[in-house]
């Protein structure tokens, strides 16, 4: 019986042995099996957290791009501040050498161009002054060229009240 023992001990040795060796031999391909399985069920969640977060950059880019466009355009008007100094300076003067025109055919003349009833009126009726008359008819000849007016308008803000 000894052998039979012996040989007992030794299947089971041999058994266990050949269970480990399956064990071992299985081991990494279970390892891998399981590691698919998660790739599987996890990959979808993470392709879906990656093409956010790319679209949330494409936003954040064209963000910050127009944030940026903004700060140059306020930059750019913070510099042109002497510009529109110029500008209004240059209105100032222009209204100053209006009232100054204003104001020397003033004393010449009440109106520079008179409207046009004052210039059919004054063909019909007795002359209220002669800056209006001499403006729109000769004496006695009928209404004036506008070569003429302007001739009468230069002579008049020269002081001539005459004709020609």
């Amino acid at each position: 019986m000894d052998d039979q023992e012996m040989q007992l001990k030794v299947r089971r040795v041999t058994d266990k042995f050949t269970e480990s060796m399956y064990v071992l031999a299985n081991e990494p391909s279970v390892a891998l099996y399981r590691l698919q399985e998660h790739v599987r069920r996890s990959l979808p969640e993470l392709v879906q957290h990656k093409t956010d977060m790319q679209s949330w950059e494409e936003q954040s880019q064209g963000a910050i791009y127009t944030v940026e466009y903004a700060c140059s355009a306020v930059k750019s008007m913070t510099n042109s501040s002497m510009y529109f100094k110029n500008i209004d300076s240059l209105l100032r003067q222009a209204i100053s050498l209006k009232e100054q025109i204003s104001n020397s055919q003033g004393r010449s003349c009440h109106d520079v161009t008179p409207p046009p009833s004052t210039l059919v009126s004054a063909l019909h009726a007795p002359p209220s002054s002669s800056c209006h008359l001499n403006r729109g008819v000769q004496a006695g000849k009928g209404p004036l060229t506008l070569a003429q007016q302007r001739k009468v308008e230069k002579s008049t803000t020269l002081g001539c009240d005459v004709a020609s």
